[in-house]
Order: C-alpha cells, then sequence, then structure tokens
C-alpha cells in the first residue's frame, strides 16, 4: 500500500501482525473442534489457548515467523514451526488433517469480511451526502450536456441523484454478495476431507459466522474473489464518473463547481491564481488502479486442476491494496461532495449562454404539433435559426418561424423540470 492512499482500517486488516493473529484462531478453533469431538486432548487446546500472546500478539512475533520463512521458504510452515517452537509437545495437535490452503482461504474470508463491511460503511456515507446534496439543489437550474455540449435544461440535484443512485447500487451489491464472496475451507488436500471430519469444517463455519464452501477442490473458487474485484471495480467507475463530472464543471470556461480551497491552500508553483481541482483528478487516478485489479482476479479464476498457486502473488496485492483505494477514495470523494461551492449565478449565465438553443425540441415539436409541418420541415427550420449567426431566440423571430409571444411561451424552464419531483420519488421512495 502507498502511504499516501492508505486507509488505515483496511492496513490494519491485512497486516502481518493482523493475519499471523487469525491463522492463530483458526488453528485454535479447529483444535477445540478436534477436541470436541474426541480426537485431540482438551489439555492440549488449553496449552495452545494460553500461548497466543508468546505466539503472534509479543511485540517481536513478526519478525520471528518471517526469519524462519527465510529457511522453509513457505510462510504457514513458518508460522508452524514458530507455534511450535512457542508452544512445545502441544502444538503437534496444530493444523491436524489441514493444508495450508485451508488456513489461508479462510483468514481471506475473515479479512475480505471486514474489509467489505468497511467499504459498506463507507458506501453508506457518500449515499448519504448525495442524497443531501440532491435534494438540497433538487431545483437548482443547470445546462444538461451530452457530448459535452449544451444539450437541454435539468437540475443540478437531478445529476446528483444519479451518481447516489449509482453508489446506491453498489452498496446494495456488495450487501447482498457478503456471503457469496466471503467463503471458509477446511476439507484438506484437494478438498475430499479425507483425514479431517466435515464436522470441523462445519465447527470453524459456525465459530466465524462465515459460511463453507460448496465445492472446494484444495482451494475457494476464484470466481468469488473476481467478483469481489469486478464490484469493487465497478465502484472505481462510478468513483470517476463522479469525479470527472466535477473535474469538467470546475474549469475556468464553465465554473459551476469547484473544490473546497482551505485557507493556505496553493494551486500552482508558478501561477498563484490557480485553483485545481486536485481532490477529483486525484479520484480520477486511484479509480484507473482499482479498476486495473478486475482483470488479474478474473484471470485467476482458471488454476491447475485442483489448485496451483498463481493466485497467491496476484492476491497478495490486489486485495490489501484494492480495499484501501477504495476506501480512502469513497472518504475522500465524500468530503468532495459534502464541501464542494455551487455557483447557481453561473449555471443560470451558461444556460442562456446559447441565446436559447437548448429549448431548440421545444421549437421543432411546436412546429410540428401547432404549425403542422413535417418532422423534415420543421428539423430544418429549426436547424437553420440554430446555426446561424446571433441569437437562436431572435433568429426564429427574424426567420419569421415564430412569433415574439410564441417565442417567449416556448422558452419556459418549466417544461424541462415539471417531472423532476417525480423522479425524486422513484428513486428515493420519500
Amino acid at each position: 500500500m502507498h502511504s499516501r492512499y492508505t486507509c488505515k482500517d483496511i492496513k490494519g486488516i491485512w497486516s502481518d501482525e493482523a493475519r499471523f493473529q487469525n491463522w492463530f484462531d483458526i488453528e485454535l478453533i479447529v483444535c477445540e473442534a478436534q477436541a470436541k469431538y474426541g480426537n485431540i486432548p482438551a489439555e492440549a487446546v488449553e496449552k495452545i489457548a494460553e500461548s497466543r500472546w508468546a505466539c503472534v500478539e509479543v511485540e517481536n512475533a513478526v519478525e520471528r515467523i518471517n526469519e524462519i520463512e527465510k529457511t522453509t521458504k513457505h510462510d504457514v510452515l513458518a508460522f508452524l514451526t514458530h507455534l511450535s517452537n512457542m508452544i512445545g509437545p502441544s502444538a503437534k495437535y496444530i493444523h491436524m488433517g489441514m493444508t495450508s490452503q485451508d488456513l489461508l482461504d479462510t483468514c481471506n474470508a475473515m479479512q475480505i469480511n471486514y474489509s467489505m463491511r468497511i467499504i459498506i460503511d463507507r458506501l453508506k456515507n457518500i449515499t448519504n451526502v448525495l442524497k443531501k446534496q440532491a435534494k438540497a439543489h433538487k431545483n437548482t437550474i443547470c445546462v444538461g450536456r451530452s457530448h459535452g455540449i449544451h444539450a437541454e435544461p435539468t437540475t443540478f440535484g437531478l445529476k446528483l441523484l444519479g451518481h447516489y443512485s449509482a453508489f446506491d447500487r453498489c452498496l446494495r451489491l456488495l450487501q447482498d454478495a457478503i456471503d457469496d464472496i466471503c467463503r471458509i475451507k477446511c476439507s484438506g488436500a484437494v478438498g475430499t476431507y479425507s483425514v479431517i471430519d466435515p464436522k470441523i469444517e462445519e465447527y470453524l463455519s459456525d465459530q466465524l459466522g462465515l459460511s463453507s464452501e460448496d465445492v472446494s477442490t484444495q482451494v475457494i473458487p476464484r470466481d468469488r474473489f473476481a467478483l469481489l474485484m469486478s464490484y469493487l471495480g465497478i465502484m472505481g467507475g462510478c468513483i470517476e464518473n463522479l469525479a470527472v463530472e466535477i473535474r469538467h464543471l470546475q474549469r475556468t470556461e464553465v465554473g459551476e463547481v469547484i473544490e473546497q480551497f482551505t485557507k493556505g491552500q496553493k494551486g500552482s508553483s508558478a501561477m498563484p491564481h490557480k485553483k485545481n481541482p486536485i481532490l477529483t483528478e486525484n479520484l480520477t487516478g486511484l479509480a484507473r488502479l482499482i479498476k486495473s485489479a478486475v482483470a488479474p482476479s478474473l484471470d485467476n479464476i482458471a488454476l491447475w486442476h485442483e489448485r496451483d498457486i498463481s493466485h497467491s502473488s496476484v492476491e497478495r496485492v490486489t486485495l490489501p491494496d484494492t480495499f484501501s483505494y477504495v476506501s480512502f477514495a469513497l472518504t475522500r470523494l465524500t468530503g468532495v461532495v459534502e464541501n464542494m461551492v455551487v455557483d447557481t449565478e453561473r449555471m443560470k449565465d451558461n444556460l442562456n449562454f446559447t441565446g436559447g438553443l437548448v429549448y431548440s425540441q421545444q421549437v421543432l415539436l411546436y412546429l410540428i404539433n401547432k404549425k403542422r409541418l413535417t418532422r423534415e420541415e420543421a428539423y430544418e427550420e429549426v436547424q437553420s435559426s440554430a446555426h446561424q449567426q446571433g441569437s437562436f431566440k431572435e433568429n426564429l423571430i427574424t426567420n419569421n418561424v415564430l412569433s415574439m409571444d410564441e417565442v417567449n411561451d416556448i422558452f419556459n424552464v418549466g417544461y424541462y423540470i415539471k417531472n423532476v419531483d417525480y423522479i425524486f420519488k422513484k428513486v428515493l421512495n420519500e
């Protein structure tokens, strides 16, 4: 994780300290289950439990395990050797019937579950702020743009409501997907339970509150992880979509929305006047990193037979980093939306900048419905007046297309916002 874009909560979940503590807890729960079903002595479980601090909480635990790994070239075996060194004879019951991936994938499920819940909280924050701002600007009229060109009037609140709806979909997708994504396994080599009773996995599942994999082979199927990264990638796209909107609206020639510029902030080392949209530019870049994790996660689905390890190096990077980037980006975007400065007067000026071109469809329909022109005739009349020099409104009158009274009646922004309440009610159900 890059320190500049690290979410502290996510960093803690994916730290070496947390990982080894999770590993210990998983091994301890499996030992408890083994003792419950009479496979190992209960006294050994008590000894193992008593050793938790010395094994994984003591200050230099990570360094000790990493030092052992230099010899074993295997992280799980280094961990088990460390436990044996610290616990003594009772350690022989640890990992009984398990394979490394039982430990790794169960730990992954725990870490992903914790991380998903943080992202869910961040999504709730951004949707709450977007809803608040959308309602505040429900009737703030501005020009809508397609292809970057003035199209028809809309409201700034309606723009924000669309982004609210997108993040709300992300929230519901993630909430509904937790069980599908966070699966544990404790079924041994190639997943056949050949030397470990399925009851052990059931006990572990109950204790962790996480479902077990249906058919695990030696690993949890990576389509579950690909689903997760796809959802996070979609969030990256939604983050970028809103960030790009704000960046464009902050351009000098537009000037409708500006990121908060705090006291003492400077925009350029050379040009003191600059107020750059650095936060949303930063979010656009982070979104690229978030989305970049999707393709390798899809590639991880195809493993050799019951397992290979090609997925491992990818996930050691993409899982903690992507969760951290998403959490950081959502937090930053929430602040941008909450503190942005909206220039409603500039929005009015921009709406009127083209001399009424934004009302061209209403003129077209009027000529068809009231003047009885064919669509082709009406389109030619409107386009001709629109493409002439000067004001569209004045051109329509000069060219005898419409009278002054007709123009004043048709050039009415109310036509375009009459159903805004309906859209808000449909989305917010309020």
